[in-house]
């Protein structure tokens, strides 16, 4: 005879035990931990594609206004950037019993190339989705050399 258990569980009901984050306050003052905890590296969800032209880059920011995302290019390197602060809302009724939203910030980087600049980059953010259009640009070509005749 089998017993079915709910997906939640997984196949060892003791699984939902695994999920508990022994460490939650270790380390909560490190830059990387501050808007997501420790599952920041994984809160923006990147997908890059590559066309002939360049680069489709898509990140999921769900729960952000277009005023909260910043992109900063520096030295070939795209930096995306997040930050977001709870409002102090007064409760009318009851207490807070467990709040996972938080406030803090969050980054990534990826390397452009030297030779992109921002009025080459195109960016829109939908639906939670912030999309990017980066072109592909390689070093400009150095002057053709051209002889000089000299007569006489």
């Amino acid at each position: 005879m089998s017993t079915f258990l709910p997906a939640v569980f997984g196949e060892n009901l003791m699984d939902v035990f695994n999920d508990f984050d022994r460490d939650f306050f270790r380390g909560w003052d490190r830059p990387e931990h501050m808007l997501y905890g420790k599952n920041a590296p994984r809160m923006m969800k990147t997908d890059v594609k590559e066309t002939d032209e360049g680069y489709e880059v898509d990140v999921d920011l769900p729960g952000f206004k277009k005023e909260e995302i910043r992109l900063e290019l520096e030295n070939g390197t795209l930096t995306i950037s997040t930050q977001k602060t709870l409002e102090n809302k007064e409760e009318k009724q009851g207490k807070v019993l467990r709040q996972e939203r938080c406030s803090g910030s969050m980054s990534r980087s990826f390397y452009v190339g030297d030779y992109v600049t921002e009025e080459d980059i195109k960016a829109k953010y939908e639906n939670g989705v912030l999309s990017l259009a980066i072109p592909k640009k390689e070093a400009p070509k150095a002057p053709e050399k051209k002889t000089i005749c000299i007569e006489g």
